[in-house]
Order: structure tokens, then C-alpha cells, then sequence
């Protein structure tokens, strides 16, 4: 058996490299071991049933990024608690979900005891998905998987197999720009310390240099090309504004860096 890392045991934060491998072990183990602590701390602002795009507070019910869900095929993309797929089969949809990791599926079944709104689970890689080909009408992500993968350009193309003809693929991560400042909600994440096109990982590792977290970075244009490259067409890009009256502070979202900068990049693609 695999001894899990203990999250908060990191003796080494900083950019480096992490391959294919590495990245999903780590990440996996990672969200295997904090995934209690995570869900202890966001689960009453994302909801058991509830979709929330961002720490912006953005919302699948006001937005309308995925367009009419009603009697759709939809596949959740790194579901985590897999709220977001509960709250589409209360609207009609017929979603899947999945994650890398069996902590957050576990909490993903837990959600469906006490909603009672069941979403088939499935464990998988985004890298390697197990469903088969043109098998969904959409498919979407709110910060799950893209940016822990080492080959995003193979999420895209995956994404795109499995998706029908005009599929819609939605999917949210940290806006690019915040790779170029510090990772803190307060006046120190204000100012540029780490060159944007620096497109080397964000890398936590234990004493033996062994990474156990890890976030990989593209530019807005990497993102675009390889969007483009899988087949899609980006019809939308969408940086939330951070609402009037929203005080959360969410790791390095803040009211004083959203006022100033975005947080979130949304992207909303079309399958040609």
C-alpha cells in the first residue's frame, strides 16, 4: 500500500518540473489526503447540489454557460464532490462525473445520501478517459484536471472524442495572469514577481524531493492554440468580475486582488 503524503508536510514550494507520471500521482494522493479538510472548508459555499463556477461566487443559474442541460448527456471533467453534476440532474440533465481521486469520489457519494440525487461516479485520468466516442452532448469542468496535467493539449483532444457533433466544453482554471504574482489574497499578491511566459510547474515536494502537488501553467495563447488544435472553437472567454458585497477569501481570491485583477478564466468552446 502506498503511504498518502500528508498535504501540509511540504518541505519545498516552488517552479520546477513534474512529468505525466509525476503530476497525476502527486495530485492524486494529494486531493486523496486533503480531501476532507478541502470539503471541510469550501463544502458550505459550493453546496451539495449547487454549481459554482468560481471563488468570483459565479453560478450556473445565472450564467448560462452550458446552455439548455434538459435531457442532455453531460460528463463532469475532475468533479471533485460532484455538486456541480447534482445540481444539472435536478434540471434535467443526465450527467457522469469523474475524478482522479477516490478522497473526493468518496465525498462525491456522500453528497448523493444526502440530497438523494444520484450521478453515476466514475474514477479515471482526464488524460485517459474511459467512455467511448461521441458520448456526450457536453462536457465541462469548474477548476478540475486542466491545470493538474502535465499534457492539457491531450485533455483537449480527449474531451473532443468523446463529445457529439456541436458538443459544448466549458471549463474554468485560474486565470493565466495570476501566474505572474504571488500566491496571496493580500497587498504582497500585488505586485509581478514571477515572469508570466515562465511556463514551468508549480511543484510541492516532501523531504525526499518527491513532488505532492503540482499545477502546471499555460499562457492565455497556449490555451487558445491547443483549444483550437483538438477541433474546438472558442466562442466565449469569460473573466468573472468580483461581485459587490462578496467578502469570501478563497486561497488567493481576495475582494482586494478581484477588484484589481482577474482570478478566473472561463473558457467556452464548440466542437466543429
Amino acid at each position: 500500500m502506498v503511504e498518502v503524503p500528508d498535504p501540509s508536510s511540504a518541505t519545498a514550494v516552488g517552479r520546477g518540473d513534474a512529468d505525466a507520471a509525476a503530476s497525476v500521482r502527486a495530485n492524486r494522493l494529494w486531493w486523496d489526503r486533503d480531501a476532507d479538510a478541502y470539503q471541510a472548508e469550501h463544502g458550505a459555499f459550493l453546496g451539495d447540489a449547487d454549481f459554482v463556477w468560481c471563488p468570483e461566487n459565479l453560478r450556473e443559474a445565472d450564467a448560462r454557460l452550458l446552455g439548455d442541460v434538459s435531457g442532455r448527456d453531460v460528463l463532469e471533467v475532475g468533479c471533485g464532490a460532484a455538486m456541480c453534476s447534482r445540481w444539472l440532474a435536478a434540471h434535467g440533465a443526465r450527467p457522469v462525473a469523474f475524478d482522479l481521486s477516490a478522497g473526493m469520489l468518496r465525498h462525491a457519494r456522500d453528497g448523493a445520501t444526502r440530497t438523494g440525487i444520484e450521478v453515476p461516479l466514475v474514477q479515471a485520468d482526464a488524460q485517459q478517459l474511459p467512455f467511448q466516442e461521441a458520448s456526450f452532448d457536453i462536457a465541462f469542468t469548474a477548476f478540475g484536471a486542466v491545470s493538474f496535467v502535465a499534457d492539457s493539449p491531450r485533455v483537449m483532444r480527449e474531451v473532443a472524442r468523446v463529445l457529439r457533433a456541436g458538443g459544448r466544453w466549458v471549463f474554468a482554471t485560474t486565470h493565466p495572469i495570476r501566474w505572474a504574482f504571488p500566491d496571496d489574497p493580500g497587498p504582497n499578491g500585488l505586485t509581478v514577481s514571477i515572469p508570466y511566459f515562465d511556463r514551468s510547474a508549480y511543484v510541492e515536494t516532501d523531504a525526499n524531493g518527491t513532488p505532492t502537488y503540482v499545477e502546471h501553467h499555460r499562457t492565455l495563447g497556449d490555451r487558445v492554440r491547443e483549444i483550437v488544435a483538438a477541433g474546438f472553437r472558442l466562442v466565449d472567454l469569460v473573466e468573472p468580475e468580483w461581485p459587490a458585497g462578496h467578502t469570501q477569501v478563497w486561497g488567493q481570491w481576495s475582494p482586494l486582488r478581484g477588484a484589481l485583477l482577474p482570478g478566473t478564466a472561463i473558457y467556452v468552446c464548440v466542437l466543429d
